[in-house]
């Protein structure tokens, strides 16, 4: 292992010690191959020295080469899996969208298809490798059919939060249905109310909040669900300072399944497109949803998703807000919606340009 300047640092050089920024945050880790984006992130960051391998014989360079090669044709296959992926994701998302459109109708005048919505359900997260929560835009021409698709990706996005904190998991597809479910009361509302483009009036908005409790009616004599799916109905418009609807029920008398429908629910309604209000960046959501964790909404779940869905940003595909195309090359773990991005050989800092941020994931 040796030491080597910055400025005399080459592109295609492998590191072997992690490279840590002067507040300690991680920047590279060990093992990865400078590109030449990355010798601009070094000099952006002031970093001096890297540690490099010991210069490598003719066989060890054969040897590297080939891995070299392998390397390639497996970043070519890891590039192609995710479309992959996305692509059975879809078919069993669009499946799920199409039941719960066929299926929400007509559950005031039938029973409810809960065994054949849980099927399908399980097979849409049997996919779920191919959910990308900042980035999955669903293909929704008819703007009416908003509440299905929010039902779809409530139901996912709840159902990676219970992954991500601990819910044991016999409950974990049980916080999907009451991410899928937590709307039905919206079938008890007119479509003059329920789909108007303007500003509700008063007497409007009393009954359009009465869908929580309708939902927990329709619910609460099905099979199969937990009272937590009930309640997640009922209270997913509470708030943990008591502020929310019906009952302004404060955060120790609210289910955890509700406290997680609730993000999930403000997430995908801020993000998703509908008639009357369009899609809002999701970094600019997530930005929303950490204002509204101190005192509204329950802190932990909130920093999870955060955590969870902006961890996985180095290399990621953006748009920024003034329609310039770049990659995620750095995230700070303290300001993690505001990465560094690679444009054009430009470094954008948007801890420091803040009236910029990301669009769109790409």
């Amino acid at each position: 292992m040796v030491s080597i300047a910055v400025k005399e640092l080459k592109a295609g050089k492998k590191i072997v010690a992690d490279v840590y920024t002067e507040k300690g945050n991680l920047l590279f880790q060990k093992g990865r191959v400078i590109l030449p984006k990355d010798l601009e992130i070094l000099h952006a960051f002031m970093i001096d020295y890297v540690e490099l391998q010991e210069a490598a014989t003719t066989n060890d360079k054969t040897a590297s080469e080939q891995s070299g090669d392998s390397s390639s044709q497996n970043a070519e296959t890891l590039h192609n899996t995710p479309d992959r992926r996305e692509r059975r994701f879809i078919e069993e998302y669009e499946q799920m969208v199409t039941l719960i459109k066929n299926g929400f109708p007509s559950v005031l005048a039938m029973e409810m298809p809960i065994f054949q919505w849980r099927a399908q359900l399980e097979k849409l997260i049997d996919q779920i490798q191919g959910y990308r929560i900042l980035g999955f835009t669903p293909r929704m021409p008819d703007k009416h059919d908003y509440m299905y698709h929010h039902a779809v990706l409530c139901a996912l996005t709840s159902y990676m939060l219970a992954r991500w904190m601990n819910v044991p998991q016999k409950n974990w597809i049980q916080v999907a249905l009451a991410g899928l479910l937590h709307d039905i009361g919206k079938v008890k509302i007119e479509p003059n109310i329920l789909h108007k483009p303007d500003q509700l009036a008063a007497e409007e908005k009393l009954e359009m909040k009465n869908h929580t409790t309708y939902g927990y009616h329709i619910l609460k004599n099905a099979t199969a669900l937990q009272e937590g799916v009930l309640l997640a109905t009922l209270q997913h418009h509470e708030r943990v300072d008591g502020s929310g609807y019906p009952f302004g029920s404060t955060g120790e008398k609210l289910h955890i399944y509700s406290k997680i429908v609730a993000v999930a629910d403000i997430f995908h309604a801020m993000t998703l497109d509908r008639r009357y209000q369009g899609s809002t960046s999701p970094y600019l959501v997530l930005e929303q949803l950490e204002k509204d964790s101190f005192g509204k909404l329950d802190p932990t779940i909130v920093r999870t998703l955060i955590k969870h869905t902006t961890q996985l940003s180095l290399g990621t595909r953006v748009k920024l807000s003034n329609r310039k195309m770049g990659e995620i090359v750095y995230a700070d773990a303290h300001q993690p919606t505001r990465p560094i991005v690679s444009s054009n050989g430009e470094i954008i800092n948007l801890i420091q340009d803040r009236q910029l941020y990301i669009l769109e994931v790409l």
